[in-house]
């Protein structure tokens, strides 16, 4: 697992948006009251509690980048699904991270809830 090795499990939010932007679902494992107030957009829904039931529902040809507040709960799923042979990343800092640089979120008057 060489080429693992090599490939941080943990991404900025540059590269989080970099991925997106090349096709990378994004999936938010936080739980309901924290997708509701604010999200990232085009993000993925699935509480970190459901989703080893929903993670056949993931691409398995393309890189996916998990979130959550603070990188955390997203570190927990990237790791279970790099552990299944998939292509994971979890963002390093979070959603908090990605708001600190000024990155937008859904809705328009979206905000960082805890959990």
């Amino acid at each position: 697992m060489a080429a693992a090795d090599s490939d941080p499990i943990e991404i900025d939010a540059a590269r989080a948006a970099e991925l997106q932007a090349a096709g990378a679902p994004v999936v938010d494992v936080r739980e309901d009251h924290e997708w509701e107030a604010g999200h990232i957009p085009g993000a993925r829904h699935i509480p970190l509690g459901e989703l080893t039931e929903q993670a056949s529902s993931l691409p398995a040809d393309q890189p996916i980048v998990f979130q959550c507040l603070s990188g955390g709960r997203s570190l927990m799923a990237a790791q279970a699904l790099r552990a299944a042979g998939r292509q994971a990343y979890s963002l390093a800092g979070g959603l908090q991270a990605w708001h600190a640089e000024g990155r937008p979120l859904e809705p328009a008057d979206g905000y960082l809830a805890g959990h």
